[in-house]
């Protein structure tokens, strides 16, 4: 499809154009109207303009009318004072829904080629695989990943995204990777608890282990031996305390004669001194001797009462004195070796439930794998059958190669072909291209590119600065 009729007339800078189907490079120096041209053709084509005024200044309407080889005719009328007018129709009759129509009809870089130019290689790179032809939707991408993946850009070509979804950078990746890494992290762990174990322990053995019972018996067999001892000492030292009680009789005794007679000698000096009581004292000393036998006979009785006392506790013990203490030193290193190994119960049960853990993030992490190696296989099955609009056109990890080298080894000449292959992607689209500002490559590139242009059929309006007061037209 090519243009065989424009005609502006008071848009922008504008106060009327006209042209027919040849290519043309239109040249003057700035504000001469060049830019104009290629600005209103693209209103036409889009019913859009980056320009805060449409109309040219002074009036209140303005119009644009576009007319192609196969019938169709484009015209817009923006006006200031009342709606828009727009009509779009194929040999006479209404195109229905006619903004999506020519959307489908050009390419955004039809209308700026050399903007292709000046992007950075992530933006080339993403304009070169959406002209790669594959029909998936979000349906697609949980049919191969069972789920939608996280973190991932779906506006953009189906082997960007999947470079993504496989990526370094991605969740896949990353997530993997602090699986794997929490996964060392337990082994290690496992590791650390099943060295600290005895050689073929097991939890369930020691967790039935009554540790009470042993002690119980231990216990009962220690409070027995301790009898058996108390037992002995009282009989060996049966003697000793007799001969004690007997030392403190006769300690008492000697006691007693001291006592009885230094109170003896007192009487008899207050005998001389007190006549006058001469015979309470007399009667007192006569009653001396029936105290004294009446002390005798409390000393002997307590005498007789400690002997007795004593004699009744060897007898409470002495069945054990001849028994021999009971040996429990395998039932101590039984509870000391069941109470080791209780010690290791808990963390034998949390090395087994790490071990359950390491085997579900290791699934967790193989289906990972399997995840991001279907990203990185499904490129090759992707362009075994997907249309590929450019020769020589290949992709790598996510990025386009043409004859396998990146965008940015290609010449400057090489990326013009390829701004030209990369604009006209419908062949049965509108077949021109708008070049705002040649002035920008050389000489020898601007014809090349013309030349290009020429080579694949396609009409070109270009636009070049130069020191020309006046709007020209050179016909290409």
């Amino acid at each position: 499809m090519r243009i065989t009729k424009i005609k502006i007339k008071n848009l922008f800078g504008i106060t009327e154009y006209e042209a027919d189907g040849r290519s043309v490079e239109l040249i003057g120096k700035n504000g001469a109207g060049k830019t104009s041209v290629i600005d209103a053709i693209r209103y036409a084509l889009t019913n859009k303009s980056d320009r805060k005024y449409i109309v040219r200044n002074g009036e209140t309407e303005g119009e644009i009318i576009i007319e192609t080889d196969n019938g169709l005719r484009i015209n817009r009328k923006p006006r200031t004072q009342q709606a828009d007018y727009k009509s779009i129709k194929q040999n006479g009759v209404d195109i229905p829904s006619p903004e999506a129509f020519l959307r489908d009809i050009i390419t955004p870089l039809q209308l700026n080629p050399i903007e292709f130019l000046s992007m950075d290689e992530k933006q080339q790179n993403a304009i070169i695989l959406d002209m790669i032809e594959y029909p998936w939707n979000m349906q697609t991408i949980k049919e191969w990943f069972g789920e939608i993946p996280p973190d991932v850009n779906y506006d953009q070509n189906i082997l960007q995204v999947l470079h993504d979804i496989q990526s370094e950078k991605g969740y896949y990746f990353q997530t993997r990777q602090d699986i794997n890494r929490d996964i060392r992290n337990k082994k290690a762990f496992i590791q650390e608890i099943a060295d600290s174990l005895p050689e073929g322990y097991t939890a369930e053995k020691w967790e039935k282990a009554n540790l009470a019972e042993i002690y119980t018996k231990i216990e009962k067999i220690r409070k027995q031996n301790e009898i058996i001892e108390k037992a002995k000492r009282l009989i060996e030292n049966r003697d000793n305390k007799v001969r004690k009680f007997e030392a403190d009789k006769e300690i008492a005794i000697s006691a007693l004669d001291r006592e009885i007679s230094f109170r003896a000698n007192q009487i008899d000096k207050e005998i001389l001194q007190l006549e006058e009581r001469i015979k309470v004292l007399k009667a007192e000393k006569e009653s001396l001797e029936t105290k004294k036998l009446d002390r005798l006979q409390v000393i002997e009785s307590e005498y007789k009462a400690n002997v007795a006392k004593y004699d009744a506790e060897v007898e409470e013990y002495r069945e054990y004195a001849d028994m021999e203490p009971i040996d429990f030193t395998e039932l101590q290193q039984e509870a000391e070796t069941v109470e080791k190994m209780k010690s290791h119960i808990n963390e034998y049960y949390r090395m087994i439930n790490l071990q359950q853990e390491v085997e579900e993030l290791q699934a967790k992490s193989d289906e990972l794998t399997r995840k991001i190696e279907k990203a990185r296989t499904l490129p090759g099955e992707i362009l075994e059958t997907a249309k590929i609009p450019i020769t020589g056109l290949s992709v790598k990890d996510g990025i386009p190669l043409i004859n396998g080298l990146p965008i940015s080894n290609l010449s400057d000449g090489e990326k013009l072909d390829l701004c030209i292959d990369v604009a006209i992607q419908k062949p049965n689209g509108l077949q021109i291209i708008l070049i705002d500002g040649v002035e920008k490559l050389s000489t020898e590139l601007r014809t090349k590119l013309y030349e290009k242009c020429k080579a694949k059929g396609l009409q070109f309006i270009a636009t070049r600065t130069t020191d020309d007061e006046d709007l020209t037209v050179v016909e290409l």
